[in-house]
């Protein structure tokens, strides 16, 4: 079984080169073969145990299951986060919405008299890789974050525990939160954001696999969690805290329009690596 041959049998649902990335990431994570090990064709040198195991790993990957479900794990900021059906795996796009938050807030301060710690609040923390980065690179920091998954939840404690960062987790859902009054100076939030009626140019392997209740909103109200968390916010925000939302970009002036007209001020918008207006910033006056 050449390299080759593995990367033909995802023809049919990747382009070439994401159908090669695919199965190095297969030869890297899971039997340890280098770049050098693939090309020179230790592929084929692999034992019948591991013969048998890639076997049903290309098996899996040929029904359109995203690989990070098969190994169990997706890279997030230079960390590795466990991940399965039933959390959304990490995308790059949201580590630039940490990087974000990080810049923004990382400040230095006299170690003698430390700041009071950034009360901070990830909703829908789904594996937990936002509230997590932001707990291990956040400098004076207190994390908190919830979801309205008991399953995702159990992910993201596992995840904490596994990488050392200290995260309060919560069943909670935002259309329905608890009252809290000024206790947080950032809520961040990766919500829901595709519409039903995007549905049919997505990939099977989203479709198929990922979680609906992570990724679908109603096609009449498309902006419904970037709301609630907004009026959330207002009551839960501290004076002068920052809301921090990937978004649609198909919605995301929607968005701006919505905080505006709640109170928000210093409105900020910013593109992702690809060039699209993904992200969006407001404060609390």
């Amino acid at each position: 079984m050449s390299y080759q041959k593995l990367c033909q049998r995802l023809g049919h649902l990747y382009p070439e080169g994401e159908a090669q990335a695919i199965v190095r990431t297969v030869l890297e994570v899971r039997f340890g073969l280098s770049l050098t090990d693939i090309y020179t064709g230790k592929v084929s040198e692999l034992s019948a145990d591991d013969s048998g195991e890639l076997e049903k790993i290309m098996l899996r990957l040929e029904q359109a299951e995203p690989v990070q479900y098969v190994l169990g794990e997706a890279d997030f900021c230079h960390r590795t986060f466990h991940v399965e059906r039933g959390v959304l795996i990490p995308r790059p796009e949201t580590e630039t919405l940490c990087q974000w938050i990080l810049s923004d807030n990382n400040r230095p301060y006299c170690a003698l008299q430390p700041p009071e710690p950034l009360q901070v609040l990830d909703v829908g923390t789904g594996s937990g890789c936002i509230a997590i980065t932001l707990a291990l690179e956040l400098d004076n920091s207190k994390l908190e974050a919830c979801d309205i998954s008991g399953d995702a939840l159990l992910v993201a404690r596992n995840n904490a525990i596994a990488l050392g960062a200290e995260v309060n987790f919560r069943l909670e859902d935002i259309l329905s939160p608890c009252g809290r009054t000024s206790a947080y100076n950032i809520i961040v939030s990766n919500p829901p954001y595709i519409c039903d009626n995007e549905r049919s140019g997505m990939a099977q392997n989203v479709l198929g696999y990922e979680p609906a209740t992570a990724l679908f909103v109603p096609d009449d109200d498309p902006i419904r969690f970037y709301r609630a968390i907004a009026e959330y916010g207002w009551d839960a925000l501290r004076s002068a805290g920052a809301l921090y939302f990937e978004t649609n970009p198909f919605y995301i002036y929607k968005v701006e329009a919505m905080l505006a007209d709640l109170g928000y001020t210093n409105i900020e918008l910013r593109n992702d690596q690809f060039g699209k207006k993904r992200f969006a910033k407001a404060i609390k006056p």
